[in-house]
Parts: C-alpha cells; sequence; structure tokens
C-alpha cells in the first residue's frame, strides 16, 4: 500500500470515527427528532463532498519542501506573469535518493516559488536530460533564519556560496536576504547508485 492510499484510508477512517461520535451523541441527546435527522444528513453529505474533492487534490503538486536528495525526472517553469498577478512557479518531478544513490521508485510532484536563478539551473538540467544524462538533485533549502538547531542543519547541507549568492542584483553587490522557508536545488549528473560489497571467497 503506497503512502497516499494510506492517507486516504486513515482519512477514510477518521470520517467514520467522528459519524459514529455524532450518532452516539445525538442517541442521548435531548433535541427534537428533526434536529437529529438534519444533523445526519448533513454528517452524511460531508462524507460524500469530501471523496469527491479528495479524489481532486490527488496530482497536485505538493508545496513541501524538496527531498534533501532527488533523481530529476522532469520539470516545468511557468514565468511569473505581472498582469495576471502570478509570482510564477518552478515545478519539479523527483524521485527521492537513499544514502546510496537508488531512486525510491516513488515520483512527487513539487512546486517552488519562481526565481530567475533557479530557472536557469533546472533548464540546464532539462538540456542534459534530453541529451540522456540523468541528472541528481540536492535540496538548498535556506530555512527561516530564526537561528533552530535545523537552520544550522541546513546551513552544514547547503553550501556556503549559495547562501550568500540566494538574491539581489549581482552587478552593485547588492544581496537580499533570501525569504523564510525559501528553497532551491543544485541539479548535478546523477551518480550510479553504490553496490554492496560482493562476499569474498
Amino acid at each position: 500500500m503506497t503512502s497516499l492510499q494510506t492517507v486516504i484510508l486513515t482519512l477514510s477512517v477518521a470520517y467514520a470515527v467522528i459519524g459514529a461520535l455524532l450518532l452516539v451523541v445525538l442517541v442521548y441527546a435531548r433535541l427534537h427528532w428533526s434536529l437529529k435527522a438534519v444533523a445526519v444528513v448533513v454528517t452524511s453529505a460531508f462524507y460524500v463532498v469530501s471523496f469527491t474533492e479528495m479524489r481532486g487534490l490527488l496530482g497536485w503538486a505538493s508545496a513541501d519542501r524538496l527531498p534533501t536528495s532527488f533523481k530529476l525526472l522532469k520539470a516545468r517553469i511557468v514565468e511569473p506573469h505581472s498582469l495576471e498577478g502570478d509570482p510564477g512557479s518552478i515545478y519539479l518531478w523527483v524521485e527521492q535518493l537513499d544514502e546510496d544513490n537508488r531512486p525510491s521508485g516513488i515520483p512527487r510532484a513539487f512546486r517552488v516559488p519562481y526565481n530567475d536563478r533557479l530557472a536557469d539551473k533546472t533548464h540546464a538540467a532539462e538540456n542534459e536530460i534530453a541529451l540522456g544524462h540523468p541528472q541528481g538533485g540536492r535540496a538548498a533549502d535556506f530555512g527561516g533564519g530564526d537561528g533552530s538547531l535545523i537552520d544550522m542543519v541546513r546551513e552544514y547541507v547547503t553550501p556556503k556560496t549559495i547562501m550568500e549568492t540566494s538574491g539581489g542584483d549581482s552587478s552593485t553587490g547588492e544581496f537580499a536576504a533570501p525569504s523564510a522557508g525559501a528553497q532551491s536545488a543544485v541539479f548535478t549528473p546523477l551518480p550510479p547508485p553504490r553496490m554492496p560489497p560482493k562476499d569474498e571467497q
């Protein structure tokens, strides 16, 4: 069972428990029978609505943080559109890699806020994939800058040059601090998976 199926099953069970609790409350509550009937009908209607709307969520790109290490499968760059007020996005379809560079086999779509530098890197990575050179990636998440332990870990994982040049005008030497929760990625040729050592005879 995939994690998505687990989530859907968990939500279904949660709704069933809530419905059962509502029925218990209605049995012992001193309300007019018409109010009890309305509560049962409304709860039942929400079951149908939540099921149909949940199916509509499938396939939408996640705004969660990118995996620390991943294989880039495909990307789509949507540039900002000032007339429509669209700030732009970069959609990445990736597979998480383990410590031995083995892909998980479960592709996921992620949406990252648009910035020119990441768009250029993504476009270059797509060109390499088209030439038959698989591309790996590493998340470069800048964090919220509040000095927490997770920010120190991210600073250790993220190269210093990326953190120092994460925005601003290179011609004037003025660099803006990255926004809270901003994330980027570094793309490199995908190294082959590390195989376990063979048994010595």
